[in-house]
């Protein structure tokens, strides 16, 4: 059996779970591919294909020419960057892995503190021998807006609710009813922007959530206000956010996630004063990691042993 482990970025995935016990041949991947042709090129002759979340895109062009694949592995229990219609088509089973939310819940936090209080300019200023730059602001008392209540964003209402946070929140489909559950107010969408003094993303991506915050909604925020996206990047309008920062329209973003993932080197969102950008770090965790190669492995040798599980669609 011939295995591909694809964008292992930090070089752990062969400490992280018994690889051994598959008796395979195994080839790390520790850089993304620079394009779909290179990602076909690299991995013809593969019978097995580990993808790290939606790092690596698995469309049905790229499918249909990896002829010798037979079992493609994702990280999660699902991959909108897999095209799980052309696989079936092909013969390709698609698993998934086991997953937690706590990782992403945890950054959007650390975000959100890192944010309000500053911590990278007065982290820097001490290193090079200064003292006290500004001032932070606090939350107590502040109104945390959440563009979606699901399974995230439901617990990062909690944890605000504890610092003495007013929450509220918005999605397409949020009733009144299910926001009372976790103490929080349904809104309009409007007031969701208009009075959120954080406003934390919490939606899967889709056609109806891509583009949802674009130049009209962040016109509408406080201009002290911070936007925090440890969703998708694509859920926010990316030029009208890098106006709004440049034109000081919304206080600061606190962002995990871009259109392009790595991000360029050269995008604004490196250099932008009051942007706090972290590279895609939310479920990148020593704890979920060795789920997500521990079951793997297991996913290997289930398909091997003719029982495959976690079939993804």
């Amino acid at each position: 059996m011939k295995i591909a482990i694809l964008d292992d970025y930090q070089g752990v995935a062969l400490s992280l779970a018994d690889w051994a016990s598959l008796d395979a041949d195994i080839t790390v991947f520790g850089e993304p591919f620079a394009d779909a042709d290179q990602a076909v090129r690299e991995l013809a002759g593969y019978d097995v294909i580990v993808a790290m979340r939606e790092r690596t895109r698995f469309p049905a062009e790229v499918l249909e020419q990896l002829g010798d694949l037979r079992l493609l592995v994702s990280t999660g229990p699902r991959n909108a960057a897999i095209d799980l219609d052309a696989a079936r088509r092909l013969g390709i089973t698609v698993c998934g892995t086991g997953y937690s939310a706590t990782p992403t819940i945890e950054l959007t936090w650390a975000l959100i503190l890192a944010a309000v209080r500053n911590l990278p300019e007065e982290a820097a200023a001490l290193r090079a021998g200064g003292w006290q730059q500004g001032l932070g602001t606090g939350l107590h008392g502040k109104t945390l807006g959440l563009l979606g209540l699901g399974r995230i964003g439901s617990e990062v209402a909690r944890i605000g609710q504890a610092f003495g946070m007013t929450t509220i929140a918005w999605s397409q489909n949020l009733t009144a009813e299910k926001a009372a559950e976790h103490g929080v107010r349904a809104v309009a969408k409007d007031e969701l922007f208009a009075a959120s003094d954080v406003l934390t993303i919490h939606l899967v991506l889709s056609r109806r959530s891509r583009g949802l915050v674009g130049a009209p909604e962040l016109a509408a925020m406080k201009s002290t206000a911070i936007l925090v996206n440890t969703s998708r990047g694509p859920i926010v309008d990316e030029t009208a956010l890098i106006e709004a920062l440049r034109t000081n329209q919304i206080g600061k973003a606190a962002i995990d996630v871009y259109d392009v993932e790595p991000l360029p080197a050269d995008h604004p969102l490196r250099t932008l004063p009051n942007a706090l950008a972290t590279p895609h770090i939310g479920y990148v965790s020593r704890d979920l990691y060795e789920t997500f190669y521990g079951d793997a492995v297991a996913d290997i040798i289930a398909f091997r042993d003719g029982g495959p599980v976690r079939v993804m669609g």
